[in-house]
């Protein structure tokens, strides 16, 4: 029997169900290949979507058509948005799933997509061409000796790939969750010619629920009327659900003495682990030893599901053996009688350098061959649906016969997220935050749609009925603007209102939307001076009220990335050997030719790629 697909998918993770469903949805003919089943869209760590700068990928997800931001609405436990007493540029969404639920609608959703096969397989081998300059992806092969022929490969294997758990001084081949680990693929790409790294990470313990006493543990509950992240989502039928609290407690000094004196016990201090941990989500024992001057560290209670009974204790991911997890956490307060359902562990898997792959996630010296996720060097759910997409998009449009897209960090963080891997690299988990993109203030959540589903639907990914209601919805935030700033009011009308709030009085009459600028008053507050206002959806009020109040920060804003912009509409060819450019740096001219960027822009952020040598390429391509 003859095996065949066009795109093939490794990994059913976040980064695997994004990029199958988006090449399937493109109609090109999928498969997905998972060592699970059992395991797709699995939550290995917290079962949590969004947070600061993730909940802006997600929104940017599914305005681009992707999947995960309807199926975490679906799921929620309990939604809140962080960052409300900082600017709206870093208003962050972030809801507490259902984590079975969730594997449960995306494993579906998959089954039920045309032009996508979801199959239970390892991929141990991946093939190409004969050709010794740039080889061209022919197929992959399985554990069980079956051959699929295939012009495009995905690789998606999260933490799978030569996954090896730590728990003191307990150490074993596995995946997450004591999955089955992924051992042959890394050989199969070495033999590729591909760059590997050694990454580790790690999660808490899970604690039975009965066994807390949360009378005494600190209250977190959700926000009242929580916006969707999906555009498809109704918002009148989100504001109706039932949250679920979650808690915080702390840790104390009886924690921090259990944990430092059995410190060598953790498997990161006793040599086992080599690979390099996340800089932004350590363990509790890296904690200790990096701010030893905090006598305490906040830890989050949240709920793994609605009807499930674990537990996730956020912020206590450890290696320490069972003996220690357990004398550790029965310190915190509520947590004397706790019992642990599952045992805390660290886990070291391979990963890519991503510094080998283009915008376009396609690896520059093999054709036809993909990274996303973990793979690429991140870490976290979001960060590999992002991924996941991208790639997905780009290997369907590639069997099209058509050229790739790259999302440009002025239009999305999902383009600065790669923009840093393919440009920068990573030395650690890369973790997305909005302090990493210049454009923040143009990159908000609540715009999302405006930026990005155009791409969507020329992309196939948005349907038109979505697409129609979009362009309702950019053409309401207009018209809304306009009436703001042309609906004038007399001094004393004005001043009468004012008076109300206890603010000072203006001199002359104004606009509505003058008033609005005052970032004491809200768009809700001017209901009483504004009768002819018409009933507008919350997103696009939202819109509205941060476009006129921010209008100056983000006109700014706008004319550097159009500056910007100018440099990233230089090309350079993949060709060029920058060594033989007269003026340039010896160390530019090595760093330019190892990652051979595609534009001046892309060339100017290269670590080791100063303005001087930027001038001496403008000028060369002047000349050319």
């Amino acid at each position: 029997m003859k095996l065949s697909t066009k795109i093939a998918v490794i990994g059913a993770g976040h980064a695997g169900v994004e990029a199958a469903l988006a090449a399937a949805r493109m109609g090109v003919d999928t498969v997905l290949f998972t060592l699970s089943l059992d395991a797709v869209a699995n939550m290995p760590c917290n079962p949590s979507i969004g947070g600061t700068a993730k909940g802006h990928l997600v929104y940017e997800i599914d305005a681009l058509g992707g999947e995960m931001g309807r199926a975490a609405d679906r799921v929620t436990l309990q939604s809140r948005t962080l960052n409300l007493g900082k600017g709206a540029a870093v208003y962050s969404k972030r809801i507490q799933a259902d984590r079975r639920k969730y594997q449960h609608i995306m494993k579906h959703t998959l089954e039920l997509t045309p032009n996508l096969r979801l199959i239970q397989a390892e991929i141990v081998e991946i093939l190409t061409d004969n050709d010794p300059n740039h080889p061209q992806i022919t197929g992959v092969r399985t554990h069980l000796g079956e051959l699929w022929e295939t012009s495009a490969v995905i690789i998606a294997t999260g933490t799978h790939l030569g996954g090896r758990i730590f728990v003191g001084d307990v150490n074993y081949a596995a995946g997450p969750d004591g999955m089955l680990p992924a051992n042959a693929l890394t050989e199969s790409l070495l033999s590729l010619g591909v760059k590997m790294m050694r990454f580790k990470t790690g999660t808490p313990a899970r604690v039975k629920r009965s066994t807390i006493d949360f009378s005494v543990l600190e209250l977190q509950p959700g926000e009242d009327n929580p916006l969707p992240y999906s555009q498809d989502n109704v918002e009148h039928l989100f504001y109706s659900m039932q949250q679920t609290p979650c808690h915080i407690v702390y840790t104390n000094e009886k924690t921090h003495n259990v944990i430092l004196s059995n410190i060598k016990r953790s498997a990161l201090y006793s040599g086992q682990i080599h690979g390099t941990g996340p800089r932004y989500c350590p363990s509790i024992e890296d904690k200790l030893v990096r701010f030893a001057d905090k006598p305490r560290h906040q830890l989050f209670v949240e709920p793994m599901g609605e009807d499930n009974e674990e537990m996730y204790i956020q912020g206590f991911s450890t290696s320490l053996p069972p003996d220690v997890q357990y004398e550790m956490l029965r310190t915190l307060n509520g947590f004397e009688n706790a019992e642990i359902m599952r045992y805390a562990y660290a886990i070291e898997y391979d990963c890519a350098d991503p510094l080998q792959m283009l915008a376009t996630l396609e690896f520059k010296q093999i054709g036809g061959l993909y990274g996303a996720g973990q793979f690429n060097g991140t870490s976290g759910y979001e960060e590999a649906a992002a991924q996941g997409l991208v790639a997905g998009i780009n290997a369907a449009r590639r069997v099209k016969g058509l050229d790739g897209i790259i999302l440009s960090r002025s239009e999305s963080y999902i383009g600065t997220l790669i923009d840093d891997l393919v440009t920068k690299g990573t030395h650690e988990p890369y973790r997305m935050m909005t302090s990493r993109s210049e454009y923040r203030l143009l990159l908000r959540q609540d715009n999302a749609d405006a930026r990005l589903t155009p791409i969507g639907y020329q992309n196939g990914l948005i349907s038109q009925e979505r697409y129609n209601a979009f362009l309702e919805k950019q053409e309401l935030i207009k018209n809304e603007k306009e009436r703001l700033e042309n609906t004038h009011i007399s001094m004393q009308k004005a001043n009468d209102f004012l008076a109300t709030f206890a603010l000072p009085p203006i001199k002359s009459g104004c606009s509505l939307a003058d008033l609005l600028r005052r970032p004491e008053l809200t768009y809700a507050d001017l209901a009483p001076v504004d009768s002819a206002r018409a009933p507008l959806a919350r997103r696009v009020l939202e819109t509205v009220e941060i476009d006129i109040k921010y209008e100056g920060y983000i006109k700014r804003a706008f004319a550097e990335a159009q500056r910007q912009q100018k440099l990233e509409d230089k090309h350079l060819s993949p060709d060029t050997d920058y060594a033989a450019i007269r003026g340039l740096r010896l160390e530019a001219a090595q760093k330019l030719n190892a990652i051979k960027p595609l534009t001046i822009g892309q060339a100017s952020r290269i670590s080791g790629v100063n303005p001087a040598d930027i001038s001496v390429l403008l000028i060369w391509l002047g000349l050319k």
